[in-house]
């Protein structure tokens, strides 16, 4: 649970192995360099239960590693809880956002607000397409979609 002053935001994709973890390690970096990372729980999730407790993707962590960035993230399920205690859930696609709003229909207090994360893209591309059957530069794409994301995010909740 968010402590009282605090904002909160769940990233979303459908393994929590490759676009999610970007984004909760690039938002967490964006957040700490900008001195803000004490008011924000930031963490991310899945839809599937496939890759529970994996490590992300090594293509995911190269990409990461070569702007600076660590993550020791290990992948969980979105729960119920999650929900209730988030403000945000932030997710890749139209597959995601569908099923997360089904899970958030049988929750009774949902608070959390779910959105694509690509909605906050100020160049507009809404759906951060999955790199997993692709190549190093498509985790590329997925760190620069998560990037221009998530600052636009980070500056409209600041």
């Amino acid at each position: 649970m968010a402590a009282t002053g605090t904002k909160s935001v769940l990233f979303v994709c459908l393994g929590n192995i490759c676009r999610s973890p970007i984004a909760e390690a690039v938002f967490r970096k964006m957040a700490t360099d900008a001195g803000l990372v004490d008011k924000w729980l930031i963490d991310s999730g899945a839809t599937s239960d496939w890759n529970t407790g994996s490590s992300p993707d090594s293509r995911g962590l190269a990409c990461l590693r070569k702007y600076g960035i660590e993550t020791s993230h290990r992948a969980r399920q979105v729960t119920k809880d999650d929900f209730m205690s988030f403000d945000y859930i932030l997710c890749m696609d139209e597959s995601n956002l569908s099923d997360l709003k089904k899970k958030a229909n049988s929750v009774k207090n949902c608070k959390a607000k779910i959105e694509l994360l690509g909605s906050y893209d100020p160049q507009n591309q809404l759906i951060i397409k999955d790199p997993y059957y692709g190549s190093d530069e498509d985790f590329e794409k997925v760190y620069e979609q998560c990037l221009r994301c998530c600052k636009a995010f980070l500056e409209k909740n600041t």
